[in-house]
């Protein structure tokens, strides 16, 4: 039994353990929840609400959640003192339970923790972001077809930039770093030429590792497993044209990870030509394989047709007997794109997109702007998931000149609430939180928010009056 300082866990219930990475969920599940700071007094009581009735209305009495209020943000100071945004006792009740909810947390200023959202991932080393984006039918968009976008990013959590190893322009052990890579490590590798990095500059450290790359991109084809069709589909999105040892890498393991361990169920978009090109023609020799998956062949260098024939004739001899005849297209697709092409596409062939796995920094920004094409972050759910645990959140801020006025989407929630019955196993209820909202929504019974973009604009519900809403359309 975990000790608690300030917290008193349910009498009763069951924990939630991780098995190899997966939930093991009892029909009793004992499950931290974080009220939120801001509009987390509003949007919580409201999500808590929808959840419980779709259990209810699923299972009856067969299942039932036993809510275990936790603390993070300003309203933790207020229990434990300044600057305790993070207590011990929700680690501990995070690691004991295995899945939280929480609404969204104030980013401390001037003392504490630098991010509380970016301290529980690395905490509890939940390594993939998960960010649904998908379009519910009325939802007011910029954009023509929004119904078009229905992907999930996979955003990896722990690495990149955002491990936060940095120095400002005047920190001395960062001069001393500047000089010892300028007049060392530079000049030694050979290959950087006379560059330079300038003086009073901040620097930071972008470490990418395989282990780090692989782990996220199992998860994000474990997804597209459960898929269908032309949905079982990863890219990985990267910027390895120009971040080659840190970028292309994750770009390169991802395809190592893909054609290894998932071998029979994955085929990468190069093997698709070369077995799609033989199909159609059962005759086709190896180097007009090659004009056709490389339209420029003719001009390469006899080294690099070689090395092309290689790679097509590995790929017959390995998998065609496996993979061809059209046995790929039942397969998950994996192929990659540059980052920041994604942008465009995403809104001009969003069709072509199911699940997008990515770095940190790219995967932040890419979602929030899929979010914006279906809907803003008011209707963007998200997860944090490890092997050990994981936890559902809500994606925008935390507004706090709207908290308490009950006014406020609880959307973000509701759906990352859905996000967490899924991921539970517990389908029914989740599908009808998500029936509910879809219906509540393209009947135009929305808050303010999404109200006053509609054309005409139409009466918004309060935050509490969009939950019953949602209830009602079960």
């Amino acid at each position: 039994m975990a000790h608690f300082d300030k917290l008193t866990a349910p009498m009763h219930g069951e924990a939630i353990q991780f098995v190899n990475g997966e939930p093991i969920v009892p029909n009793n599940p004992i499950i931290p929840f974080i009220r939120g700071d801001g509009t987390g007094v509003d949007i919580w009581p409201a999500t808590q609400k929808v959840i419980d009735a779709a259990v209810e209305k699923a299972y009856g009495r067969e299942k039932k959640i036993e809510w275990f209020k936790i603390y993070a943000g300003d309203e933790a100071c207020d229990l434990y003192g300044t600057y305790q945004y993070l207590p011990e006792d929700t680690l501990t009740a995070i690691r004991c339970y295995g899945i939280a909810i929480k609404g969204p947390l104030t980013t401390p200023i001037g003392g504490g923790i630098r991010s509380l959202n970016v301290a529980l991932r690395q905490i509890f080393d939940l390594y993939s972001c998960v960010r649904p984006c998908k379009y519910y039918q009325g939802t007011p968009s910029p954009h023509k077809r929004p119904q078009d976008l229905d992907i999930v990013v996979y955003r990896e959590n722990t690495e990149d930039i955002y491990i936060g190893i940095e120095w400002e322009s005047n920190d001395p052990t960062g001069i001393e770093l500047i000089n010892y890579l300028n007049n060392k490590v530079i000049p030694s590798n050979g290959k950087l030429g006379d560059r330079k990095i300038r003086e009073h500059s901040g620097i930071g450290i972008k470490p990418v590792s395989k282990e780090g790359s692989q782990r996220h991109i199992r998860k994000a084809i474990q997804h597209a497993l459960r898929l269908e069709d032309k949905k079982r589909h990863v890219t990985l999105v990267h910027k390895g044209n120009i971040m080659k040892f840190t970028e292309g890498a994750f770009r390169d393991w991802g395809y190592e990870l893909a054609t290894n361990e998932f071998r029979q169920l994955c085929i990468t978009e190069r093997e698709s030509w070369i077995l799609s090109n033989l199909d159609k023609q059962p005759g086709l020799t190896i180097e007009k394989n090659a004009m056709m998956v490389d339209p420029g062949y003719s001009s390469l260098s006899t080294t690099k047709k070689e090395a092309i024939c290689k790679e097509i004739k590995i790929v017959v001899d390995s998998i065609n007997q496996t993979h061809g005849n059209g046995q790929w297209k039942k397969m998950v697709m994996v192929d990659d794109r540059i980052a920041d092409s994604i942008f465009q596409q995403i809104q001009t062939r969003p069709q072509e997109y199911s699940i997008i796995a990515t770095l940190n920094l790219n995967g932040d920004y890419i979602s929030d702007a899929a979010a914006a094409i279906v809907g803003g972050l008011g209707m963007a759910p998200g997860a944090n998931i490890g092997d050990k645990a994981a936890i559902f959140e809500a994606t925008h801020g935390t507004a706090p000149k709207h908290a308490g006025l009950d006014r406020i989407n609880p959307g973000s929630v509701i759906l990352s609430a859905v996000m967490m019955l899924e991921f539970m196993g517990w389908n029914e209820a989740a599908n009808l939180i998500s029936n509910g909202l879809s219906s509540s929504i393209s009947e135009k019974q929305v808050t303010y928010d999404l109200a006053r973009l509609l054309d005409p604009p139409v009466e918004p519900l309060s935050c509490s009056g969009f939950a019953n809403s949602v209830i009602e359309r079960f």
